[in-house]
């Protein structure tokens, strides 16, 4: 196996546990916590699943760190094509683990100030897990971002089919325009979560070819190794 096949698997390896850790963290746990509008039933959550909560927490950190590696991951695979794309992968992924960091320190902050008790406990609870949800909103621009040079890349690299790039790209845009659909009309938040379909479906393929197939070993050899022009362009 090449290095280019190795990074590419375990690119697609880690982007798994990005997507698992991801609907674990966010779609479930979270859900089962959080009440919106109610903080009795927030902090009651919280204080008679414990276990749960403390759970989330640990989920939501391997999501930073595998979403650190799959962009490192995708910068070394791709800074052979574009550095400067390949690097725009990396940096936005790294901007998104740390807005995700800050994310985890208001629900694991909830969590304590709902343990400890007090007159407005439930209320700082709920108003922490407020904070959560905005922070993991808004950073959907930054994976939305992301996805951008990571579609593009596909396309020209030749390394994964080119309709993948094209609907990486899609999804990019998707992500990038629910935050602002959600943002000025809070009422449309659920429906502007189709705009994303188009991301789910790059980002299952996308995986599920990188641990399969890797790249391809024919375009792979046939790339030249990044010059001072390639970076400019």
């Amino acid at each position: 196996m090449t290095d280019t096949r190795r990074t590419a698997r375990m690119t697609g390896l880690a982007y798994l546990g990005l997507a698992i850790s991801g609907m674990l963290g966010f779609l479930l746990i979270r859900e089962r916590l959080y009440v919106p509008d109610d903080a009795a039933r927030t902090a009651a959550n919280l204080i008679a699943h414990e276990g749960l909560a403390r759970l989330g927490i640990v989920v939501d950190l391997v999501m930073v760190l595998t979403q650190a590696v799959t962009a490192v991951g995708f910068w070394k695979l791709f800074r052979p094509v574009h550095p400067v794309a390949a690097g725009s992968i990396a940096a936005f992924g790294l901007v998104n683990c740390v807005l995700i960091l800050v994310a985890v320190t208001f629900s694991a902050t909830a969590l304590d100030v709902a343990l400890r008790g007090g007159v407005t406990s439930a209320d700082d609870a709920l108003l922490l897990y407020d904070l959560n949800g905005a922070v993991f909103r808004l950073a959907g621009v930054f994976f939305g971002l992301w996805l951008l040079p990571m579609g593009w890349l596909v396309g020209r690299s030749g390394y994964l089919p080119r309709p993948l790039g094209w609907i990486l790209i899609a999804g990019g845009f998707g992500y990038i325009l629910s935050v602002v659909v959600a943002s000025l009309v809070p009422d449309l938040a659920a429906g502007a979560q189709v705009l994303t379909v188009p991301a789910t479906v790059g980002e299952l393929w996308i995986v599920g070819y990188l641990l399969a197939k890797g790249v391809s070993e024919r375009t792979a050899s046939a790339q030249p190794p990044p010059s001072h022009e390639a970076a400019l362009t």
